[in-house]
């Protein structure tokens, strides 16, 4: 059911005016009318499997790992990108990422013919690395985690006059990103609660407009790894903090400190964030793939393990039409292999041998 008419615009107003929202419900439609020229509207299918066995209720999942790029993030970059003036296209441009959004960004410069630079840590993910030199864009790694690549992403742009495309601090980004919002209420107008993945806020920030915008009764659930949850300790302590205690499979969403733009959406819009382990991520990873034939790389999962390992309370999700997100699917085969690995050394009581 799309979502027309001066009515629910007026609605849709009300929503980010209890505090000063750096984005707006109609920043997303007009996002969504240009990503759409290009990129796809993902597929939203129920899970039976999920839905018997942990919901007792409709669990959809919204397959983002079928984008462009294999992510979600195709969006907001490419919303932002093409807002850039022409001196700044011309003088190019550089992003930090662990993967996905650099990926976004390599295709989107791409299409668009721009010279595109792309931090990473040096222990992203080989597949993501090769698949953004792929699409065109120099490749530097540095840092052991996002925050240090983010570090001299911002030195090296002073240095070259490069403008920065940033993963999720960026009301373009934002907005590009909360057209995924838009796209469930399109074939799921009554839907009641979406689970989303979240690192630095850009996703979370924009569905969540998105969403309460339609309809504030929407409950909406971010999830976290517990080795790294910036965004969740933020919300907890009332203020942007860091947090990060280890690397996780999640390591699309391993952000240790939320953005300053994306922190106050979070803490107004989104009702509760859960925490998962890293045995329930491979978890999840794994039932997506036996199960419902998906392949999700770790933040993708998030959403899925925070269902399994029961972290939501019931009252959201029986008799409820549940979303969860899979935001990416680029997840190393090496990795995948490893995941497999680590279940088939179960003893037959489900204790890990080996």
């Amino acid at each position: 059911m799309m979502v027309t008419g001066d009515r629910a615009l007026l609605v849709k107003d009300k929503v980010t005016e209890t505090f000063e929202s750096p984005v707006s419900v109609r920043d997303i439609e007009e996002a969504s009318h240009l990503i759409h020229q290009v990129g796809r509207t993902t597929p939203l299918i129920q899970s039976m499997f999920l839905s018997r066995k942990v919901t007792n209720g409709e669990v959809y999942l919204k397959l983002e790992n079928m984008q462009l790029t294999g992510s979600f993030k195709f969006r907001g970059s490419f919303n932002k990108i093409n807002q850039l003036s022409s001196a700044e296209k011309k003088r190019g441009i550089i992003t930090a990422s662990a993967g996905n959004h650099a990926q976004g960004v390599a295709l989107t410069a791409k299409l668009l013919g721009i010279k595109a630079a792309v931090v990473m840590p040096k222990a992203a993910p080989l597949s993501k690395q090769a698949a953004t030199k792929g699409y065109g864009a120099e490749v530097i790694l540095h840092g052991d985690n996002f925050d240090e690549a983010r570090k001299f992403m911002e030195l090296k742009a002073v240095q070259d006059g490069l403008t920065i495309v940033d993963p999720y601090n960026d009301p373009a980004v934002i907005a590009g990103q909360g057209t995924i919002g838009l796209e469930i209420l399109d074939e799921l107008w009554n839907v009641d609660t979406v689970i989303v993945p979240v690192g630095g806020g850009g996703l979370i920030a924009g569905v969540a407009i998105a969403l309460k915008s339609f309809n504030p009764s929407i409950h909406i659930v971010g999830v976290q790894s517990e080795n790294v949850h910036g965004m969740a300790a933020s919300v907890a302590a009332g203020q942007v903090t860091t947090q990060s205690t280890g690397s996780t499979l999640a390591d699309g969403t391993a952000v240790a400190t939320p953005g300053s733009l994306t922190f106050p959406i979070a803490q107004h819009l989104v009702d509760e964030f859960v925490l998962v382990s890293e045995e329930e991520i491979a978890t999840a990873m794994k039932d997506l793939m036996q199960r419902t034939k998906i392949i999700a790389e770790g933040a993708g999962a998030l959403p899925t393990a925070a269902l399994e390992a029961h972290k939501i309370d019931k009252k959201w999700l029986e008799d409820k039409k549940v979303v969860a997100l899979v935001s990416g699917g680029n997840v190393d085969l090496a990795k995948v292999a490893k995941n497999i690995d680590h279940f088939f050394c179960q003893d037959p009581t489900g204790h890990f041998v080996g």
